[in-house]
């Protein structure tokens, strides 16, 4: 069996018994349960959610998206062997140990399946909240030139590229357009201030003012949690995306929980500590693999200007990467997983066909 044949690249079109249609994004699907479905998983599995709780089954790929493409290799490689379970199991690890440290709950109820996930449905907060405990990046690159305030926070003069901030910076963008705040574009992922989600709260989705204090509390607590892990690892924690929302439990409790996914090499920088201390950046995360299509293309400007996505849509559409480079992603994101959960990744020979039995004989989903 080839790699190609490992890679769950497309993951909308599983059998599943559904209530409404397959919400497809860059790397997960998302299948929402009939209400009748929902209903009985929650009595049969004691999942600590109200009992009309909409559910879901959440399906990661292995494709690997970068500058808003999806990319593929040669031979049919249409995606990174290993990198849903890698995920995953990343995501699964922190989870945990938010909620083993009494930090929070997660969206996920259930892991039927080191690529699924059944989850609740949750009110998101439309924040993309970043935290950042190193300049560099896209933030270095505004303060190079020039920029001091970063989304209402002052830093000082005579940073160096890739240092250690002098505290943890929390630099908020929005989730998705949202309209008719004062002062913030309606555009997606444009960088707020603290003082634009104070005063506009229920735009965010935010329930009262006061749980503002509590998502940057979870923010921090998670980060630390993560960083201290990771630095046991001998791993640095540079900067990474956490995203928010809330849920109801069983008793009727709305709660602040962390949502989508944390600390994987998807939405964190991870350097290797050894390689920083030495002077080098090496990369355990996607950076690398941004990097490495900035310096396979002869002009990287298509990748980085926004003006150009025509441009930069055919080339991930019409220039299959190297097998080599698909395969060094792999690498890097099973390497990390690894070493972050302590286990052998196990890699499905065929994951659709896995997935469909187990929500078939176990969960009653398939027909």
């Amino acid at each position: 069996m080839s790699l190609a044949d490992k890679v769950l690249a497309v993951n909308d079109d599983l059998p599943i018994r559904t209530g409404s249609p397959v919400h497809s994004g860059k790397v997960r699907s998302v299948y929402w349960l009939t209400e009748a479905d929902s209903r009985r998983l929650i009595a049969e599995r004691g999942y600590d959610v109200a009992s009309d709780a909409p559910l879901a089954i959440m399906v990661i790929s292995d494709r690997i998206s970068a500058f808003d493409c999806i990319w593929q290799g040669e031979g049919g490689m249409r995606g990174v062997p290993g990198k849903g379970a890698a995920l995953n199991a990343i995501s699964n690890h922190w989870f945990r140990l938010f909620r083993e440290n009494g930090l929070a709950d997660s969206h996920i109820l259930d892991i039927p399946h080191p690529l699924v996930w059944i989850v609740q449905k949750a009110k998101p907060v439309m924040i993309e909240a970043i935290c950042r405990q190193y300049i560099t990046g896209s933030m270095w690159r505004a303060y190079d030139k020039g920029e001091r305030e970063f989304c209402g926070i002052e830093l000082a003069d005579g940073l160096q590229k890739d240092q250690k901030l002098p505290e943890l910076l929390i630099t908020p963008s929005t989730k998705g357009i949202l309209k008719g705040i004062p002062g913030v574009p309606e555009a997606d992922d444009v960088n707020i201030t603290r003082d634009d989600i104070c005063n506009n709260f229920a735009a965010f989705n935010f329930s009262k003012p006061e749980d503002i204090d509590g998502y940057e509390k979870l923010l921090k607590e998670g980060f630390n949690l993560i960083s201290n892990a990771l630095a046991e690892l001998d791993q640095v924690f540079i900067d990474t995306k956490f995203e928010f929302g809330y849920v109801t439990d069983a008793s009727g409790q709305e709660k602040l929980i962390y949502m989508d996914e944390v600390g994987t090499p998807d939405s964190s920088r991870i350097w290797d500590g050894p390689a920083y201390r030495d002077g080098k950046v090496l990369e355990n995360s996607k950076e690398g693999f941004r990097q490495l299509l900035l310096n396979h293309f002869p002009d990287p400007d298509i990748l980085l200007n926004k003006e150009r996505m025509d441009e930069r849509q055919a080339l991930a559409r019409d220039n299959a990467l190297p097998a080599d480079v698909l395969n060094a992603v792999s690498d890097t994101y099973v390497g990390i997983a690894e070493k972050i959960t302590g286990e052998t990744l196990r890699i499905s020979d065929n994951p659709k066909a896995e997935i469909i039995a187990i929500l078939k004989d176990e969960y009653g989903l398939v027909d």
